[in-house]
């Protein structure tokens, strides 16, 4: 049983706790209190349990300024993402997030909005606060973005994408192939006239490999068909922006017997409008979206999508990133996650 710890020395007004002081409170030395602070997982369940206590009987708040001077160690992650809201990447940051803090880092995050300038902007932030190392959405980058993050000699893992040729580490999959299999889905469902419909924005390289996906798959499997797309342009992901969608597919595709949306977002908008209006989904025309979001399977009729296991992306980008920082090599520097079609009622 976890002893109560300690009350701590009466001190005066003006002097902080300091860690001499959780350290007498929880009966262990000051050595085994700094490693709780740095590493809770290299440290006993039982003495973990009793310094935390102590910690949070005392008030105590670790000098992590002083400590990052004497150690060159930020205790810190950067995490640049496009966007925060309505997020397929919220997994993913959330996963990543939880491993890091079991092993004492904490993360910091920042959002390009799309905009590979504005990338490079929060980077160089970023980067003067000295991270330990850095996690980011995509393989595309500016040659600012590239050289900055080569002078910060820090590890780097990219996420959500696939490159021959990553900056340093790669957790992803590819999103070519990934709006391949959509397209290979709906033709075997009998579908033989599919728009695609996203945000085709030179800031979204993930949206534009999902577009190339499909051009590549309806030409391969309906006998070079001409394909169909409609743009976004630079109106944000929301479900608004879905219907906005799917009136220019059906304005300039009005054959369509299927969309497929580049997002869920997207997607969920769609079918919402399809409902209000009484088109049939799937029997007069099949939508589909991308990221298996939590409400796509609550939908009705419950959305087809493409998975991407988001968690295990940020799981597997903690692991690499830990390895490396503590000095050690990484064998296999790239992991592909993959990827799985997700046939519901909408299709």
């Amino acid at each position: 049983m976890t002893q109560p710890p300690r009350r701590p020395r009466k001190r005066s007004a003006t002097r902080s706790v300091t860690l001499s002081d959780v350290a007498a409170s929880a009966g262990v030395s000051a050595q085994t209190v700094s490693r709780v602070v740095r590493d809770p997982l290299s440290v006993s369940d039982v003495t973990r349990g009793k310094v935390e206590a102590a910690i949070a009987a005392t008030g105590y708040v670790p000098n992590l300024a002083a400590s990052n001077l004497a150690s060159n160690r930020s205790r810190t992650v950067a995490v640049l993402v496009p966007q925060i809201n309505a997020s397929v990447f919220a997994d993913t940051v959330h996963a990543f997030s939880t491993a890091l803090a079991a092993h004492g880092y904490q993360i910091f995050v920042g959002t390009t909005d799309y905009r590979p300038e504005h990338e490079e902007e929060v980077l160089r932030s970023f980067l003067g606060r000295r991270p330990d190392g850095v996690l980011m959405v995509g393989t595309d980058h500016t040659p600012g973005t590239r050289v900055l993050l080569g002078a910060a000699g820090v590890p780097v893992v990219e996420t959500w994408g696939w490159s021959d040729e990553p900056l340093d580490l790669l957790v992803g999959f590819s999103n070519a192939a990934a709006a391949s299999a959509m397209v290979a889905h709906l033709v075997e469902r009998g579908r033989r006239r599919i728009t695609f419909a996203g945000r085709h924005t030179s800031g979204d390289p993930r949206a534009a490999e999902r577009l190339d996906g499909y051009t590549a798959a309806v030409r391969d499997l309906l006998g070079g068909a001409a394909p169909r797309t409609v743009d976004a342009g630079p109106e944000p992901v929301t479900m608004d922006t879905g219907v906005a969608l799917l009136d220019l597919a059906l304005e300039r595709y009005p054959d369509s017997d299927a969309v497929m949306f580049s997002s869920d977002v997207f997607a969920a908008g769609a079918l919402q409008a399809c409902v209000r209006r009484g088109i049939d989904v799937p029997g007069t025309l099949a939508l589909a979206g991308f990221g298996d979001f939590e409400f796509a399977r609550h939908l009705v009729p419950a959305m087809t999508t493409v998975a991407v296991p988001g968690s295990l992306i940020g799981e597997l980008g903690a692991e690499l990133l830990l390895t490396r920082m503590r000095g050690n090599p990484v064998a296999v520097t790239r992991r592909d996650v993959g990827y799985r079609v997700v046939a519901r009622e909408s299709t």
